[in-house]
């Protein structure tokens, strides 16, 4: 299960995700953000709460990540350690924005 809550502001969106970015649940976010990006310049994505990512979730990150180069930026905030070491292992980490 995964909970997405939005918090937009003129041309900033911060999504905070808690739970499973997986197979199941990497549509959701998919189409939250393909609902709401369009005119976003400035996008945070706040793992605090995410427990776990799988392949198909990084997909969607690097979608974002893709869309959010020609429009603007993004950074993917409170990265645990679980989600860190994913990022390590599968290379995200050089091509994300973490902080």
């Amino acid at each position: 299960m995964l909970n997405i809550e939005k918090r937009i502001t003129d041309t900033k969106a911060v999504f905070a995700l808690e739970g499973r970015l997986d197979t199941v649940t990497s549509p959701d976010l998919e189409n939250a953000l393909k609902a709401s990006i369009e005119k976003i310049t400035d996008l945070e994505l706040d793992l605090g709460k995410l427990e776990y990512i799988s392949s198909a979730g990084l997909r969607v990150l690097l979608s974002a990540h893709k869309t959010m180069n020609k429009q603007g930026s993004m950074k993917v905030t409170n990265v645990n350690s679980a989600i860190s070491e994913i990022f390590e292992v599968t290379g995200f980490s050089d091509i994300l924005t973490i902080e």
